[in-house]
């Protein structure tokens, strides 16, 4: 299957509104030659969240074209944002001053960064919204930032504190509490407390994520937001503040970034990874320590990261900022030598999936010796052999087992495909680029 292929395949899915099962098949593969990341979603559909609110016009470069970004582009035209796309250019004429319209309505998608963050931001405007999602969506809690926006004065109509909800304001000053179980409650005030009548002070339990509050601080900074923070438990933001229009780069995705850091690493391949920026604050970064700690080589250069596949050995890994990368770490812990620990990422479970049991699940079937801890998993070295396997409409499960395939003996064919375009629509071709036997199926 060619690039051409595939992204004709997407294009017409998306326009036309079609779901069509597809399927990834994957084989044992030798990999060499360089892939270039495309952008962050965390950074990009913060960077929407904000030049919808400002006054004036901003340029997004290097954006990422995925689902999830057109899920915060159709939010952001609701609010009233006029946006243009080109490439990897998007364009936003923000709405300032002016109010929600009155009875809006915001279907999400499969895009939890977008719901929660364009929640807390409808919640300024005493003017009723609507929001929605899909099937995943349902199913993804909101009672931590519910309780903390109703501290503020929102008022939210939902039956089970999940979509679909409706929620107004107007949104006051005060203090409010959040529980951290999932980082973007806590993003989610902090992009909107700048724009409430009044200081705002928000306590954070239970923090989880804590990279990707960085980032969203690092956006306040960019924008000249004043606020006050004692470590991350604890944060005064002033009101009355605004966002001013930007043009600024998106920084390419180290989530994205560690399907291709681990594909060299399962086939035991040597690639160059281009366009990541290491002083960024995205916590997938770490994925790079964690395979050059279970014996990978990892060399940095000036444009870009070489990197190769050796033999592995098993460690102990805190993975609480980087639960996205967990089911890829699982399928990378079964070709090192030992045992593996993936800890301290409860939050997994409550991700598109329950991707802790979904990856154990599915790479027994491939004869993984694998177990489920109540926040992680333990996992042997083991034998992988080639089967049908199930996606369960999860992105980052259908690549990590896309992964498993090229080091598995015989034919591995992952269900469910299509979710790939939710943040990487361009994974297979970018992996057959490099010479992995990788291609779309389809029904």
């Amino acid at each position: 299957m060619f690039k051409a292929d595939i992204s004709l395949i997407l294009l017409f899915l998306r326009l036309n509104k079609i779901v069509i099962r597809l399927k990834i098949y994957s084989k044992a593969s030798r990999l060499n030659g360089a892939i270039s990341i495309p952008g962050s979603k965390s950074h990009t559909i913060r960077a929407i969240a904000i030049a919808t609110m400002a006054e004036g016009k901003s340029v997004l470069r290097g954006a990422l074209d995925s689902e999830d970004t057109r899920s915060a582009i159709k939010a952001a035209t609701v609010f009233g944002a006029k946006v243009d796309i080109a490439g990897d250019i998007i364009t936003i004429e923000g709405i300032g001053n002016n109010p929600v319209p009155e009875g809006a309505f915001i279907d999400v998608g499969n895009s939890g960064t977008t719901l929660r963050i364009f929640t807390a931001l409808a919640a300024l405007y005493n003017t009723e919204v609507k929001f929605d999602g899909d099937k995943s969506i349902r199913q993804r809690p909101m009672t931590p930032l519910f309780s903390a926006l109703t501290n503020l004065g929102a008022k939210i109509n939902s039956t089970d504190e999940k979509c679909p909800f409706t929620i107004c304001g107007p949104l006051k000053g005060g203090k409010t509490t959040v529980n951290g179980i999932s980082s973007q409650f806590v993003t989610a005030l902090l992009f909107t407390a700048p724009l409430i009548k009044g200081e705002t002070e928000i306590l954070v339990e239970n923090l989880h994520e804590q990279s990707y509050v960085s980032i969203t601080l690092d956006w306040l900074t960019k924008q000249q937001i004043t606020f006050q923070q004692k470590g991350f438990k604890r944060f005064k933001v002033p009101g009355n503040q605004k966002y001013s229009a930007f043009d600024n780069h998106i920084a390419a995705d180290f989530s994205s970034a560690t399907f291709a850091l681990c594909a060299a690493a399962v086939t035991k391949s040597q690639i160059k990874i281009q366009g990541l920026d290491f002083k960024d604050h995205q916590g997938d970064k770490k994925v790079f320590d964690y395979l050059k700690e279970m014996g990978m080589d990892i060399i940095r250069l000036n444009d870009g990261v070489n990197v190769r596949g050796r033999e592995l050995h098993g460690i102990d890994i805190d993975m609480n900022d980087t639960p996205d990368a967990l089911p890829a770490m699982a399928v990378i812990s079964c070709f090192a030598e030992g045992e593996t620990r993936l800890l301290n990422v409860a939050q997994a479970r409550l991700k598109e999936c329950d991707r802790i049991n979904a990856i154990a699940t599915e790479l027994k079937k491939m004869g993984a010796d694998i177990s489920e801890l109540p926040d992680g998993l333990v996992i042997r070295k083991s034998n992988l052999k080639g089967t049908l396997v199930h996606g369960y409409d999860d992105h980052r499960m259908v690549m990590s087992l896309a992964l498993a395939g090229l080091n598995a003996e015989g034919e591995t064919i992952i269900d469910t495909a299509e979710s790939i375009k939710i943040t990487y629509p361009t994974f297979v071709e970018d992996m057959v680029a490099i010479g992995a036997n990788m291609q779309i199926l389809g029904k």
